[in-house]
């Protein structure tokens, strides 16, 4: 099978990774990839937001199945584009990728579908906005509507901050706002593979860190790090999930006709009331698609295309990122990267590009915000954690930021304390609007 990747990020290089160890793959194109995933599979150069283009590398390259990693060429209709064109892909329809595109948009599917969530409201100006922000208080969530590489989002109990950040959503015509509840509890991501008939199959549960310091301390981020599987959390949380928020979800975009094939990500709370939807994702989420891959067994075009349930290997991983200095604001690029070959050489750990290219000498230098995703694998999480950071040590980035706490025990003997103090009397938040 000739299979292509379309993105450049440590997500695609995962998904390079895992194809690599897929019998049915036979050749790799990853466009336009990075410094790490030019080791593994072809790169070309590539507009991902360009449907027209993307299909034209398809055509040309004789792909029989095009992953789509990034979410802007999603949203951009380049799942349509290849469809058009009877080219196989793994990827929804533009319409569909709307949950990830427009956060009013998924908080109207998640009404309609029943689905717990945030109470929310949205506004295209700012003194209604401000008025909302004032009823739903403090601590105050501020979201971009659009996408934001993940980054769109304020949390803060400072209102000065939270209103700069209302009037930083509202800078154009068209841009909106959506001011949401606070909820408070431990964040899980659950990936579901949504195959063209429906049918839904979970991955492993994991936990990623957004903010950029420890403690969850600083500005949001697209990601700092990650585990699966999670020894908090109850063993029939993914079952519940399905249940409660992936299927009720995909049955309401099937009704208003734009039905979701491809991967569906919800980010969620573990409330006292239970979990609810902090954000939809349309594509595999990046750092936790380097944990979870990390642990598959099963051929990953098997997964995707429907064709057997996935199996996981035992213990766990962690992915611990590395940032460049000036990330997540405008980060400084061209530093030399040394040490990788160090790093991979121990057990269970394997280095994931991201924001890296090779400079005119060949040498590997960084080229974006986050830099490196270390993964590494092991019999429990304290042996993956303890790989990671043994790796990331053998590594030498100017300026390297990573969080120290990925995966820390105390972390996770709070998220345990949290779930055995279960609901809490009284009814579920009704979504909609402010408390």
């Amino acid at each position: 099978m000739r299979v292509l990747v379309v993105g450049s990020g440590g997500r695609e290089h995962a998904l390079c990774r895992a194809l690599t160890r897929d019998p049915r793959v036979g050749s790799l194109v990853c466009a336009p990839g990075n410094a790490g995933t030019a080791d593994i599979a072809e790169p070309r150069p590539l507009d991902v937001a360009n449907p027209d283009a993307v299909a034209a590398l398809a055509e040309e390259a004789r792909a029989e199945l095009t992953i789509v990693g990034p979410e802007v060429p999603l949203v951009a209709g380049v799942a349509d584009e290849l469809r058009a064109r009877g080219l196989p892909v793994f990827g929804p329809s533009g319409a569909a990728a709307r949950l990830e595109g427009s956060k009013a948009f998924a908080k109207d599917v998640m009404r309609a579908a029943g689905v717990p969530t945030a109470a929310a409201r949205d506004h295209s100006e700012v003194e209604p906005a401000l008025a909302d922000l004032d009823a739903f208080g403090p601590p105050y969530v501020v979201k971009y509507d659009g996408l934001a590489a993940g980054k769109g989002v304020t949390v803060t109990d400072d209102r000065d901050a939270a209103v700069a950040a209302v009037r930083g959503c509202l800078r154009g015509p068209d841009d909106r706002v959506v001011l949401e509840e606070y909820l408070d509890g431990p964040e899980v991501s659950l990936f579901a593979v949504v195959a063209e008939d429906g049918t839904v199959a979970p991955l492993l549960p994991a936990q990623d860190h957004k903010r950029i310091g420890d403690g969850d301390a600083g500005p949001n981020t697209g990601g700092m790090g990650a585990y699966t599987p999670l020894p908090w959390a109850s063993r029939g949380l993914s079952a519940d999930i399905v249940a409660t928020v992936i299927r009720p979800t995909v049955a309401e975009l099937a009704r208003r006709g734009t039905p979701f094939t491809g991967l569906l990500y919800a980010g969620l709370a573990l409330t006292a009331h239970g979990p609810r939807v902090v954000e939809f994702n349309v594509r595999f989420g990046d750092p936790e698609t380097q944990a979870i891959l990390a642990l598959l067994t099963t051929p990953l075009t098997d997964v995707l295309t429907g064709r057997r349930a996935p199996v996981w290997r035992s213990g766990a991983a962690i992915t611990v990122v590395m940032a460049a200095a000036g990330y997540p604001g405008t980060p400084r690029l061209g530093d030399p990267i040394r040490g990788l070959a160090a790093a991979g050489k121990l057990a269970g750990v394997d280095v994931l590009h991201a924001g890296t290219r090779r400079d005119a000498e060949g040498n590997v230098v960084s080229a974006g915000g986050r830099v490196l995703s270390v993964t590494a694998i092991g019999s429990n999480l304290e042996s993956a954690r303890g790989s990671a950071y043994e790796a990331i040590s053998r590594i030498s980035l100017p300026g390297a930021q990573y969080r120290t706490d990925i995966g820390d025990p105390a972390r996770l003997r709070h998220a345990a304390d949290v779930r055995r103090a279960g609901p809490v009397p009284g009814p579920a938040d009704e979504p909609g609007g402010p408390r």
